[in-house]
């Protein structure tokens, strides 16, 4: 599993459907088939990355858990 954004092999998971890049400190969250990226704030809020990523590009770093769903 590599992060959609710096490619990092370095991710977390913290909550049942949510991960976290240590490389450049991104949150993802998996809701059924659509993946969503979060830029982590200075005061720990999140910010919306998903324009930034298309659909297909991370269903590639996370095959599995588009397989799964």
């Amino acid at each position: 599993m590599k992060c959609p954004n710096c490619n990092s092999k370095d991710i977390g998971k913290i909550g049942s459907h949510q991960f976290y890049c240590w490389g450049c400190f991104i949150e993802l969250t998996v809701n059924g088939e659509k993946m969503s990226v979060y830029q982590v704030e200075e005061d720990g809020t999140l910010s919306s990355l998903d324009d930034l990523f298309s659909g297909e590009d991370v269903a590639q770093d996370f095959p599995q858990i588009h397989a799964s769903s």
